[in-house]
């Protein structure tokens, strides 16, 4: 009887502790590993170690999805428009009623409930360029620290990229 009084226990104390930490990475933050070279040099700057990849993990904090609370420069978690099961990461370059200029030289404003992202390093990234202003909706979150590996763990920088708005009339 002890011992079935000691396993009961224990599976009580493991399932509160996930039951606890699914909520935490659901509601409140999340640490998330970016892969690939489409956000270099600001994620993966080196992607030919002796090891091979070591790809950055990111802290990902949620508050910001409140009520929408993001700002230009501000890099992002998102669900990929045309594949809902991949995630990417890139910077608002663009936020509703902003008008963006594209490397086409076309001028687009950015509709009610979307945002223009853009990954830092162009030659590798599949971004608003590729699919056009993304819904907020499908933002997971706003990358604030880099956690992992342990040399690079800083701040994330929110940069704002002047050139990618059309100049004033």
């Amino acid at each position: 009887m002890g011992s079935g009084s000691l396993l009961w226990n224990l599976t009580k104390k493991y399932l509160t502790v996930g039951v606890i930490g699914l909520t935490i990475t659901d509601r409140y933050a999340s640490i998330v590993p970016v892969r690939g070279g489409s956000m270099s040099p600001t994620f993966n700057p080196r992607t030919n170690t002796v090891l091979g990849s070591l790809d950055d993990r990111v802290l990902i904090e949620k508050f910001c999805l409140a009520k929408y609370k993001f700002s230009h420069g501000d890099v992002v978690v998102f669900r990929s428009p045309s594949e809902h099961k991949q995630k990417l990461i890139k910077r608002i370059i663009g936020l509703p009623g902003d008008w963006i200029g594209t490397p086409q030289n076309d001028v687009i404003k950015i509709p009610e409930g979307h945002c223009w992202v853009e990954g830092d390093n162009p030659a590798s990234s599949m971004d608003s360029r590729t699919f056009g202003p993304i819904p907020l909706g499908l933002v997971q979150g706003r990358a604030t620290t880099i956690v992992w590996p342990p040399q690079r763990v800083c701040q994330v920088e929110r940069r704002i990229l002047q050139d990618r708005f059309p100049p004033s009339a």
